[in-house]
């Protein structure tokens, strides 16, 4: 048998695999692949308690609705195409917004689209209970780098030499 070694999944990893995850549904595919990723999320410390309710939410099909704006979303990201939303914010206010769709990611109970805002011009990131609908455009997007956009990662800094 050979040695296998065992990497653990970057950030950007998995949040492509819990946005493919997102939209499979309830079937019995989904369980299978939802299982997968749990034992891909085994090196994690659970104790965290911001950790294992992500954990829950990423295992956790999404509703019908939020599933399908996923997949829109989704396949706007694999074809670099600018989305228009129509997007509540945490003060209630409604506004229209092309966004450049980076990623998606789970922080706690809550699913976001991470993407540069035209409108702000700037990266925003959207809860997905709060966009009330999504639309794709033939606008292009820029190709943008998800792993500069995904919280929690580790940087690479540069060393500091000992003076001479």
């Amino acid at each position: 048998m050979a040695n296998v070694t065992r990497h653990a999944l970057t950030a950007e990893e998995l949040a492509a695999l819990a946005l493919s995850l997102a939209h499979l549904g309830a079937g019995p595919q989904s369980v299978t692949a939802r299982r997968g990723l749990r034992h891909a999320f085994a090196h994690l410390d659970l104790d965290d308690e911001v950790i294992a309710t992500t954990l829950t939410t990423l295992t956790t099909p999404l509703p019908t609705d939020v599933a399908r704006r996923a997949r829109v979303v989704a396949g706007a990201i694999t074809a670099r195409l600018v989305v228009r939303i129509q997007y509540h914010d945490a003060g209630g206010r409604l506004s229209v917004r092309d966004v450049e769709p980076v990623t998606c990611l789970v922080h706690g109970e809550y699913w976001y689209l991470v993407g540069w805002c035209r409108m702000r011009r700037s990266i925003r990131a959207f809860r997905f209970d709060r966009i009330l609908a999504v639309e794709p455009t033939d606008l292009p997007a820029r190709a943008h780098l998800p792993s500069r956009y995904l919280p929690f990662q580790r940087r690479v800094t540069a060393q500091r030499r000992p003076a001479a």
